[in-house]
């Protein structure tokens, strides 16, 4: 007699303990429910002596976890970025190796300790409602309680100790590392090099720019004199880059008494930082006077003060005010009108 399994009859169940039917249609046969297979017991469940050497190997894990996020921590500290490409890959390689140590070492312990230690017997549960009667919830807190018994987390108090010891330092690199990204510390999202008397030089070769020199049309990649000179250059250039161009001022379709004497003779400075997702406004339409972000489309008009009149950009680029020193060459008369680049949500404050 050969068995097939046809769609179930209706009124029948093929689940455990259901039935069958038979090629020449005769009564269906029950089969049994073959239930959960024998529970084989692990070493550490009989032998106290390889429960003790899992347990030391989990806190050791543990300990390794917490070692990788002092290193990434260290290396933060220990391996300060000069601007060069060696500094910046000591320090990736530094701070990556200890957070992966640290990641890598506290999930393979709470595994090992799962596996070796924690009861892995398997149980079958019905399906019940979502919301229990009151004597079910209570049963249910007693069971938390029997598993939090059960994986000896109150018994082993120094693979406790040492988890929660790995948990407590994990966070801190991210805490160092995401400082930066700020507002905090200060005010270095809302101030540049640029201040009063600073001159306007040429990016990259850091000469100073005389008025004369910038013709009708002309466009100049500008950076603060004096970049070279300080500790994170890089990071500096990145907020205080600017654009210099010059164009008759009758095309100006906008007239801000407020802004009457921030240009020289036609000569306006813009941030080349885009304000959608900073990226750098590099490429002037001369007949149109449009600056355009090249990542996401962001068009700028200059005769409008840099406004936005296409692309993702909210807001118009910051301006900085310039003026001519005794000696001819362009000076910056304070810092850019706003914070510079994306807005972030303490922009208003500021």
């Amino acid at each position: 007699m050969t068995v097939e399994h046809p769609p179930s009859p209706k009124g029948s169940s093929a689940a455990g303990g259901g039935t069958v039917s038979t090629r020449d249609g005769g009564p269906p046969q029950a089969f049994q429910n073959p239930g959960l297979p024998a529970h084989r017991h692990r070493m550490a469940d009989t032998d106290p002596t390889a429960a003790k050497r899992a347990e030391r190997q989990v806190v050791a894990l543990f300990a390794l976890s917490a070692l990788g996020t002092v290193i990434a921590m260290v290396a933060y500290f220990a391996f300060q970025l000069e601007g060069d490409l060696a500094s910046i890959q000591a320090s990736t390689l530094g701070i990556g190796l200890g957070m992966a140590l640290s990641l890598f070492a506290l999930g393979a312990g709470a595994v090992h300790w799962a596996k070796t230690l924690m009861p892995d017997a398997e149980v079958a549960e019905e399906r019940h409602a979502i919301r229990g009667s009151d004597e079910t919830r209570a049963a249910a807190v007693e069971i938390l309680g029997t598993g939090a018994e059960e994986s000896g987390i109150g018994r082993r108090p120094l693979i406790r100790n040492s988890l929660l010891g790995a948990l407590a330092l994990f966070p801190l690199p991210g805490v160092i590392l995401l400082r930066d990204l700020g507002p905090l510390p200060g005010d270095v999202l809302t101030h540049t090099l640029w201040d009063e008397g600073v001159r306007l030089t040429r990016d990259p070769t850091g000469t100073p720019i005389k008025a004369s020199e910038v013709t009708l049309g002309s466009v100049y990649h500008v950076i603060p004199e004096g970049l070279d000179e300080v500790s994170h250059p890089l990071e500096e250039k990145a907020k205080a880059a600017v654009l210099l161009i010059r164009m008759d001022r009758a095309d100006m379709q906008e007239n801000d008494p407020a802004r009457q004497d921030w240009d020289v003779d036609g000569i306006y400075a813009y941030s080349k930082i885009c304000t959608h997702v900073g990226c750098p406004v590099a490429l002037y339409e001369q007949q149109t006077h449009h600056l355009l972000c090249p990542c996401h489309q962001s068009t700028f008009d200059v005769t409008q003060y840099c406004k936005v009149i296409f692309g993702p950009a909210k807001r118009a680029l910051p301006q900085l005010p310039i003026a001519v020193d005794d000696e001819g060459y362009l000076v910056a008369q304070s810092d850019f009108n706003e914070p510079v680049g994306p807005s972030y949500w303490e922009r208003g404050e500021r």
